[in-house]
């Protein structure tokens, strides 16, 4: 990890829609396996003017298409801390979507080992809680044969249909897929204290998710030192589609409530 007090220079992982001189607080933003930051940029006029919305591009998709993907949450989370430690000279909080939130916990956890300044909040929207046993390799996504890989992400929704069908573009998309999942899937558990979440926490989620189903996600509550709100809305695994105002509506309210306390 660089100092930070290392020169300002942003990232192409790091996306700023619309940067804002003084801001009240920045929110950071991470995407879910097999997306990229397009998944958010609906939801960035949303939010209010005077907060700074950065979105987290990880390796082989975008600009960094160039760079192979990652297969460890620690090693993509520490990749995204190198990026934005410049930025954390003011209040900001992450919030992240299945994969992202998993990685978003694990920037909390690397903040707080090397002594950085911690999120006044993390939003963690459906994703398994850290504390669950992993599935049997055998049901895992990322080492599911390629036909039936792409049924179940056909069935998940969220990637185009033209992706998935055609053999040419599936190729190419295959490994990013892969590896994405093997983040979430092969990542393990930290032991004792390291594995609370200490900073507060909310939670978002589908009603009718099948991927990560109500107990997974709110079972995050068991090592939650501060739990803020746990939220569901009508939908599946992207519940979030043609309902963002309302989730950033939520954000706002939450995360807004902890500002005048962290500036005191």
């Amino acid at each position: 990890m660089t100092d930070l007090a290392a020169p300002a220079t942003d990232s192409v992982s790091l996306i700023r829609p619309r940067p804002v001189a003084d801001p009240a607080v920045r929110l950071f933003m991470l995407h879910h396996a097999a997306g990229s930051h397009l998944v958010y940029s609906a939801w960035a006029p949303l939010f209010p003017e005077d907060w700074e919305i950065c979105l987290l591009e990880a390796p082989g998709r975008g600009q960094l298409g160039n760079l192979p993907a990652y297969e460890s949450a620690p090693e993509l989370a520490d990749f995204f801390l190198e990026d934005v430690e410049e930025l954390l000279d003011r209040p900001f909080a992450l919030f992240g979507h299945s994969m992202g939130a998993l990685v978003a916990y694990e920037m909390t956890v690397q903040l707080a080992e090397h002594g950085l300044p911690a999120p006044v909040w993390l939003g963690v929207s459906a994703c398994e809680a850290p504390y669950q046993t992993n599935a049997p390799d055998h049901l895992r996504l990322h080492s599911m044969p390629g036909p039936e890989l792409r049924a179940a992400l056909g069935k998940m929704g969220a990637i185009p249909p033209a992706l998935l069908e055609d053999d040419d573009v599936w190729a190419v998309f295959e490994p990013r897929v892969r590896a994405d999942f093997t983040v979430a899937e092969r990542w393990q558990p930290h032991s004792g204290a390291a594995s609370r979440v200490t900073v507060p926490l909310s939670l978002f989620g589908g009603e009718d998710d099948t991927v990560v189903p109500v107990d997974l996600l709110m079972a995050w509550a068991e090592g939650a030192q501060r739990l803020l709100g746990q939220h569901l809305f009508p939908g599946g695994h992207f519940y979030f589609q043609g309902q963002e105002a309302s989730l950033v509506a939520q954000i706002e309210l939450e995360v807004g409530a902890l500002l005048p306390h962290v500036a005191g």
